[in-house]
């Protein structure tokens, strides 16, 4: 039976990480690898982790790949410091481990604890994530937001569900919401992609129709009702911060990481 590496990467988790390392205390071996928090995260860890590293952040992927490398099996489960792997999402994995399996790795649906409920809605469900894999056969890529496993070889898909707990209030999101809009801006930039007046208009109302209808935001309430419009808004302020780099390029010069 192939062992399991947990993998966590931190910067100033201290509230978050005790639980999310007590999810994976099933897992053969806890890696943490911490971005030197200026709070108790890494002295936390230790309490739990075989391993805990201090590193200097170099980015999402690079940091993720550097956890995946100091873990001592190859099946590896990405783990990050506000998500809780349920037991019955561990009983799977080791099911699905009992024995050498064919794919590279196993995508898990992810569903976001949010305004007091459990959001099935939106786009935020079932937000497939691949996080458990074969680090021989897969590994961490992207630039600088979305960052995901890619697998050289087939990918199975887990019913169990990670829980995820993304943010500690509106006012948390909204920062989340301007913090990633700058990445995406930037990526788009590169990508040498531009922003017009009807991509602002249209792009949003686009999303929040897909959200609270098409993907049934509405089934939660107010809360869907919050979701839908707050995912447009990253949309709208994407393309806006995108359309202020064309004309300043100064005002997207700072590393929003």
């Amino acid at each position: 039976m192939p062992g399991v590496t947990a993998t966590i990467i931190t910067l100033n988790e201290a509230a978050n990480i005790a639980a999310a390392l007590e999810s994976v205390r099933w897992a053969d071996e806890i890696v943490v690898v911490d971005a030197e928090s200026t709070d108790d995260t890494a002295a936390i860890a230790k309490r739990y982790a075989d391993r805990v590293i201090v590193r200097a952040w170099p980015g999402f992927v690079d940091q993720k790949n550097h956890a995946a490398s100091l873990a001592r099996h190859d099946w590896v489960f990405s783990l990050d410091a506000d998500e809780r792997a349920t037991p019955e999402l561990a009983a799977e994995i080791r099911g699905r481990l009992a024995s050498e399996p064919a794919e590279a790795g196993f995508r898990v649906p992810r569903v976001s604890r949010y305004l007091g409920r459990w959001i099935r809605s939106t786009d935020w469900y079932p937000d497939c994530q691949l996080r458990l894999y074969d680090r021989r056969r897969a590994r961490w890529t992207g630039r600088h937001v979305h960052e995901s496993v890619q697998a050289d070889g087939p990918v199975g898909r887990l019913c169990a569900e990670l829980q995820h707990h993304p943010y500690r209030s509106v006012s948390d999101h909204l920062r989340t919401i301007d913090r990633y809009s700058s990445l995406a801006a930037r990526q788009m930039r590169e990508d040498g992609r531009s922003a017009a007046a009807w991509q602002i208009a249209v792009h949003p109302l686009a999303a929040f129709v897909r959200n609270y209808v098409l993907r049934g935001g509405f089934r939660d309430g107010m809360a869907g009702l919050i979701v839908s419009s707050l995912n447009a808004h990253y949309v709208r302020l994407k393309f806006v911060k995108l359309w202020e780099a064309e004309r300043n390029p100064e005002s997207s010069s700072q590393n929003p990481e």
